[in-house]
This record gives structure tokens, C-alpha cells and sequence, in this order.
């Protein structure tokens, strides 16, 4: 087996080789909210709340529905290990499948906000726009989601540098088609806020698009002959990748959520604690994207490793993974605890927000390692396929524990006097240093018999063989 022949250093460099052109891709994917906000300001107070508003609505939905596409990794991963690299053809058919599905449902609820607009008590301008926001970028739904099955796709084969590179690509041109449709150039109204909506919808045709070509035209894909003898759906197959996908996209949306009642629990202390809470999710959101990338990566990995009955080595890729993410965990954390104020500084000028914000990175900084090994342990497990369970861990750390704590703590004095902001995001690391000890325990369990299970196929082969 591999226990004797393992190479720590060549583990490392692997998982690094698979995550950097990730945490780039997710980085240039963040950029263009950031963009967004920073040009629609430019337009107007009325334009920038309607995207901050419609940004809240879109994107726990984009988040759910493509995370339950992410499935396509692990089941592609572990036929790539398996040497059954034809299978993964039906695995892309049927994923296409169900983005389709799953397009009509987010284009419906996206065209149809009524009812949540109408609870937020919106002045009529604003709604009507924060309304056009969303039917702009719903167009671009459809294309979202059946990128995500292109991306996970070529993910499941290791392939992570074309994803940076459409990602970056996508970056770049939501730059120029926001300059002209928000501001009405090249002869074009002027569509203020909205035309981020529909430049961004533009975006994700154009990442599809380019993603199908690149599927198509790739030495590593052309001979599988992806889009031909295109199949019809497959109950069991379809139940099969939901099974494992709709776990994945529950738990993002468990996880986005949470932060937006963080935000909403805040609302009524006033614009000094909203921003300092806004800022403080802003950069600690912007750090997560090295580790999640990691965890990505281990996905991709022991997947693969898994697949091919390599559950020894599969392990070793686990310890390796956790590694590099609690240090990269401790330099991010030492980095933010010694520059907090200065940090801060660079969103804004304010003392009373630099104060606050200081605080809540200085918490923010602690859960670092709780957070690293948390979302480690999640992507292993989805490597090993195993999502069930982590949900339901997930769903107790967060919200069973991390929020009634973090209200208990912030809002009452039932054990201190109430700490505000400071309170919820101490419930935060409370939660999160739950999370990451339930998953780190399902995940020694799992890879411990994904192990077992390896060496006693080995033992049988060899025994047959003699």
C-alpha cells in the first residue's frame, strides 16, 4: 500500500496545483459583485439599494441551486479514479437535465418577488427597480447553473486552470457591458442599476458559452464525445446525483443564510453597527475563498483517490488538506488580529466603525481555524461522497447552536450583559468550532472505513491472484 511510499510534499503540491486556479476563479467571480456595487453607485443611491436588495435575493438562490449541480465533482471524480472515464458522460447529460430544471424554478421565483417585497415595505421607486434588477439577471439564470455542471465537470477531472481562466474572462467583460448599459453608451438607454442585472446576465452566457466550446474542443474531452448520443433522463440516475447534490445545496444555503439573519438581527442598532457588521462579513468572506479553495480541491482529490480503491492514500490527501488549511488559518489569523484597524481603514474613515469593526475582525480572526477545519472536513466528505449527514451537522452548529448562543450573548443578560454585535459573532465562532468538530469526527470515521474497505479489496485481488 502507500503508507510506507508517501510523499507529504508531493501531496501538498498537488492540492495546491488543483486549488489556486479555484480560489482565483472564486475570487473573479467575487469581483464582479464587487464591481457591480461600485459602478451602480455611481448611478445613484436608488440603484446601489437595489442591488444590495436584489443581491440578497439572488444569490442564496444561486448559491442552493448550484450547489446542488457541485455533486457533478465528486460522481466525476470517482469514475475518473475508477479508469471509467466514458460513464462521466451520463453523469454530464443528466446534470444538464437537472440545471434545466432547476432553471425554471430560479427564473420563476426570481420574476415573482412579490411577496418578499412586499414584506420589506419598500418605497414604490425602489421596489419597482430592485423588481427590474431581478428580472434583468434572471435571464442569466439558465446559463449560470448549466455552467456550474461545466465547471464541476471539468473539475472532476482535475481540470481547475480553465475554470480560472473563464472566470477572469467573465471578470473582465462585466467591466465594459456594465460601463454601457448602466450609463446608456454605444446607443443604448440608460439603464442605471438594472443594466448590472442584464450585464451580468450577459456574463454568464458568455462563461457557458465558452465553457461548451472549451469542452468541445479540449485534447482531454473531444474523444468522449460529450454532446453526442445525448441521453434521455434517467430516474434513477437523476435520484442517484440528487441524493448526494441537493445535501450540497442545502448546506450553502444553511451556511449564506445564516449571515443574512446576522444582518437582519443588527438592522435595528443602527447604520454605525451595519456597517461595521457589513465590513467585517466583507473581508472574512474575501479570506474564506483560500481555504474553501483548498477544500475544493480535496474534493477533486480524494474523490479520485476513493474511485480508484486508493482509500489509504485518500487519507493521507485528508491530513495534508487539513494541513495546509490550519496554516493558512494561522497566517491569516495572526495577519488580521495584528492589522485589524488598518484593515478596516480601508473601507472606511469613521472612528466609531473602525472600533467596531476592529472588534468583530479580532473574533473573526479566532474562528479562522474552526472555519478552516470545517470546510476541509465538508470537502473531503463530499469527496468520499458523503453529504447526508454533514447537512444535519451543519444545521445544528449554525443554527440550533452558533445563532440562539450569538442572540443570547448579543441581545440578553442571561449570562452577560448584551455584547451586540460583538455577542452574535462570539455565538458565530461558538458555532462554527462545533461544526468543525462534528465534521472532523464523521470525517476520521469515514475515511478510517473508506480505508478499511480499500485494504481488504487489495487482500482479495492478491489473494486471487495466488
Amino acid at each position: 500500500m502507500l503508507r510506507s511510499g508517501f510523499n507529504r510534499s508531493e501531496e501538498i503540491r498537488t492540492l495546491l496545483l488543483l486549488g489556486w486556479p479555484i480560489m482565483v476563479a472564486q475570487l473573479a467571480q467575487s469581483a464582479i459583485g464587487f464591481i457591480d456595487t461600485l459602478m451602480a453607485a455611481r448611478a445613484g443611491a436608488n440603484d446601489l439599494a437595489a442591488i444590495a436588495l436584489g443581491s440578497s435575493l439572488w444569490l442564496p438562490l444561486f448559491l442552493a441551486l448550484g450547489g446542488i449541480l457541485m455533486a457533478t465533482t465528486p460522481l466525476v471524480a470517482h469514475l475518473i479514479g475508477a479508469h471509467r472515464e466514458r460513464r462521466s458522460r451520463q453523469v454530464l447529460q443528466q446534470a444538464v437535465w437537472i440545471a434545466l430544471l432547476l432553471s425554471l424554478l430560479g427564473v420563476l421565483l426570481l420574476r415573482n418577488p412579490g411577496p418578499i417585497l412586499e414584506l420589506l415595505q419598500l418605497e414604490a421607486r425602489l421596489e419597482q427597480t430592485t423588481r427590474d434588477y431581478l428580472d434583468a439577471i434572471s435571464w442569466g439564470f439558465p446559463a449560470f447553473l448549466l455552467y456550474q455542471v461545466v465547471r464541476s465537470y471539468s473539475e472532476g477531472f482535475g481540470k481547475t486552470h480553465p475554470v480560472m481562466r473563464i472566470a477572469v474572462l467573465g471578470m473582465l467583460c462585466n467591466i465594459p457591458l456594465n460601463y454601457v448599459l448602466i450609463f446608456g453608451k454605444l446607443g443604448l438607454p440608460e439603464m442605471g442599476g438594472v443594466g448590472c442585472g442584464y450585464a451580468s446576465a450577459v456574463v454568464m452566457w458568455v462563461m457557458l458559452l465558452t465553457g461548451i466550446a472549451y469542452l468541445l474542443r479540449s485534447p482531454r474531452f473531444r474523444p468522449l464525445r460529450l454532446y453526442s448520443h445525448w441521453q434521455r433522463p434517467k430516474g434513477s440516475v437523476i435520484l442517484t446525483f440528487l441524493r448526494l447534490g441537493l445535501p450540497i445545496g442545502f448546506a450553502l444555503l444553511i451556511e449564506v443564510s445564516m449571515f443574512c439573519v446576522l444582518a437582519l438581527l443588527l438592522a435595528p442598532l443602527g447604520e454605525t453597527v451595519i456597517a461595521a457588521n457589513q465590513i467585517t462579513i466583507s473581508y472574512t468572506g474575501m479570506i474564506f475563498m483560500v481555504p474553501l479553495s483548498i477544500a475544493m480541491a480535496l474534493t477533486i482529490r480524494v474523490g479520485q483517490l476513493v474511485g480508484a480503491g486508493q482509500g489509504d492514500a485518500a487519507r493521507h490527501a485528508v491530513i495534508t488538506g487539513v494541513m495546509i488549511t490550519l496554516t493558512i488559518a494561522l497566517v491569516s489569523s495572526s495577519l488580521s488580529l495584528l492589522l485589524a484597524e488598518s484593515i478596516v481603514g480601508l473601507y472606511t474613515d469613521r472612528e466609531a466603525i473602525i472600533g467596531l469593526a476592529a472588534t468583530l475582525i479580532s473574533i473573526a480572526a479566532v474562528f479562522q481555524f474552526s472555519d478552516a477545519l470545517q470546510v476541509s472536513a465538508a470537502g473531503a466528505l463530499r469527496g468520499y461522497k458523503d453529504t447526508a449527514v454533514p447537512l444535519l451537522m451543519v444545521f445544528i452548529a449554525y443554527w440550533l447552536i452558533g445563532l440562539p448562543v450569538g442572540y443570547v450573548l448579543g441581545f440578553t443578560q442571561w449570562l452577560t450583559a448584551p455584547q451586540g454585535a460583538a455577542g452574535l459573532w462570539y455565538g458565530l465562532l461558538i458555532g462554527l468550532s462545533v461544526g468543525a468538530v462534528l465534521l472532523t469526527t464523521r470525517l476520521v470515521r469515514i475515511a478510517r472505513h473508506a480505508d478499511v474497505d480499500s485494504n481488504s479489496g487489495a487482500a482479495s485481488v492478491e489473494r486471487l491472484q495466488h
